[in-house]
């Protein structure tokens, strides 16, 4: 008895220092590589395995990790501490602080709300439809800001309108005039969600009391204008449910649309982002990375996911009745004309549109323009007015110009103390400083891995993999992040896997961007896990959704991301970027180069 408990005492501290267990053994278990083998190769694959496991497990913070390089590389001799240290701040930093200005300006004003709620409002009032506009106006806003900042952005609206359309839904049931739409909560529905969000441990989210929707039945009318004045126990039981769908719908809905739609731009989601600084890094003199062939290679992408994820999450969580889709209904019912109103007062109660609002969104779309019209590629862009400079400017310059205008250009006129658009505070509050020092590390272990020679030792051993098709090497890849990404940080995954995938396109004599590109984007399929990536995290918080019905929804569209990528990179993608030649930008590799 006293030795079962000695175990059980010896197991409990065991798993309590389980993550200090990991720091130490995992260098100590990889040792052999620099000590035994002893090569360049080897301690630069001893430093890219440590740090891999280590963002794998986040055993210790992301950034800390990123700063191994800075340690590791001058005790092995593959670089300088100086050499390493110029890695961790480069243009991609300079384009992050420039968009995050202008999302820090959108957010302090507003215009995000004026943005998603007018979506919703375009869209209609039909719970389907309702969720379409959501996760558009989502989707929209990930485009410019990051993911997480999106779904906070939107979460808030998509919870307030929820609880008052819900008063509208019970309106029905009491048969009352209530023009204000104020209720009682008084169902066993309303119950259950109370109980449901006393017992949530989240405590970043405000736990606010979140009614479900009852989604009226578009078959036998004479029968349900009836129930709805007779609130009987089987009709709120039946409305309870369908509304906890219709919850568990939007939600997730809203997690992966920030997803969806922060691939469609490169200042979208910091893959793309490193991506872009890779390629720049890597392959100097590829020009073929703009914002503009970005965005026509990823909006059908995204345009295409996005109505498919509405389709599968609509069929599995509300029903498989899409009649609403070719129906015109006419005159709106006294619900639906009540739901209509309420979006309307939500958007009313915005006001009129503010100086602010209007100067962030001049803002907005200057710096759009500038980006597509810098090298749009099939036309000579603005860029060219710069003959002998043209390679210096990039977005990162365009973003940081206006990005620092909204530090001086007064926010209220001379009536008032003068105040600028956007603070240092507040910048710095939405500056995601651990994806700045992530992303310098990968761009230290990338070149550490250049100087040492591992990646020309990495692309010799996949040169076997040249005999398979391109499409099923791709797919292979695509398959091997989308898999690692729902366990590892986006930013992470991409960092660990461009060092990789780049020696393997030349070894097997294939544009780099054909593997490059699908990889990165797949990145962003997180869809399975609250751990996948901070938007799902956020949404789960809010306690309507299990991690079962994320899994569940998670498979079906993480299948409707990779066949979407896979139709666009063998379709429109090979003549946008010339995929089906090597490029004169890629070095040439020779197996039997010593």
């Amino acid at each position: 008895m006293g030795d079962r408990r000695m175990l059980k005492k010896l197991s409990q501290a065991l798993w309590n220092y389980h993550s200090l267990l990991l720091i130490i053994l995992t260098p100590l278990l990889l040792l052999p590589l620099p000590l035994v083998i002893g090569t360049k190769e080897a301690q630069c694959g001893f430093v890219l395995l440590l740090m891999a496991i280590y963002w794998i497990t986040e055993v210790i913070p992301l950034s800390m990790t990123a700063m191994l390089p800075a340690i590791l590389f001058p005790l092995c001799g593959i670089m300088s501490s100086s050499s390493v240290a110029k890695e961790y701040f480069n243009n991609f930093h300079f384009l992050l602080v420039g968009v995050v200005c202008l999302a820090t300006s959108i957010e302090k004003w507003g215009l995000h709300r004026r943005v998603a709620l007018r979506l919703v409002t375009l869209v209609g009032v039909n719970p389907a439809w309702l969720m379409l506009g959501f996760m558009s106006g989502c989707a929209f806003l990930s485009m410019w800001v990051q993911n997480v900042s999106a779904v906070t952005m939107v979460m808030p609206i998509v919870d307030a309108v929820l609880k008052q359309i819900l008063k509208a839904h019970e309106e029905g049931y009491s048969g009352e005039d209530n023009p204000t739409l104020e209720l009682d909560e008084i169902n066993n529905c309303t119950a259950k969600n109370k109980e449901t969000l006393s017992d949530s441990t989240q405590p970043d989210v405000p736990r606010e009391t979140f009614t479900s929707v009852q989604i009226p039945a578009e078959s036998q009318p004479a029968a349900d204008e009836a129930a709805e004045n007779v609130p009987t126990a089987s009709h709120r039981d039946t409305g309870c449910r369908q509304g906890r769908m219709l919850c568990k719908a939007m939600c997730i809905g809203i997690a992966y649309s920030s997803n969806i739609g922060g691939i469609t731009t490169l200042p979208g989601t910091s893959p793309n982002l490193i991506f872009a600084e890779h390629l720049n890094r890597v392959y100097p003199d590829c020009n073929s990375i703009n914002f503009g062939n970005w965005l026509l290679l990823c909006l059908p992408i995204s345009v295409i996911m996005l109505l498919l994820t509405w389709f599968w999450l609509y069929w599995l969580f509300i029903g498989s009745d899409f009649k609403f889709l070719w129906q015109c209904r006419g005159e709106q019912s006294e619900r639906e004309r009540a739901v209509k109103k309420v979006l309307e007062d939500e958007y009313k109660k915005l006001g009129a549109i503010s100086s602010q609002e209007i100067f962030t969104g001049v803002v907005f779309v200057v710096m759009i323009l500038l980006w597509l019209t810098r090298s749009p590629g099939f036309i000579p862009g603005w860029g060219s007015l710069f003959p002998h400079k043209s390679n210096y400017i990039t977005d990162a310059t365009v973003a940081l110009v206006l990005g620092v205008l909204l530090f001086f250009v007064p926010a209220h006129g001379p009536s008032r103390k003068y105040e600028s658009m956007i603070s240092w505070k507040e910048f710095q509050a939405s500056m995601p400083w651990q994806v700045a020092l992530l992303v310098g590390g990968g761009f230290a272990l990338a070149k550490g891995a250049e100087e040492s020679g591992l990646s020309l030792w990495v692309a010799r051993l996949m040169t076997p993999l040249g005999d398979l098709p391109v499409l099923a090497t791709v797919t292979i890849a695509c398959l091997i992040v989308t898999t690692l990404t729902e366990v590892t940080s986006n930013a992470a995954t991409i960092t660990i896997f461009l060092p990789i995938l780049s020696p393997l396109a030349e070894a097997i004599h294939v544009n780099p961007l054909y593997i490059l590109i699908p990889a990165t984007l797949c990145t962003s399929f997180s869809f399975l896990l609250p751990v996948s990536n901070p938007p799902n995290a956020v949404v789960y918080a809010y306690g309507h959704i299990t991690i079962m019905d994320m899994v569940k929804a998670g498979l079906g569209v993480n299948m409707i991301g990779v066949l979407a990528l896979l139709l666009a990179i063998a379709t429109w993608g090979i003549p946008l970027f010339s995929l089906d030649t090597y490029p004169e930008w890629a070095p040439t590799f020779n197996s039997t180069t010593p």
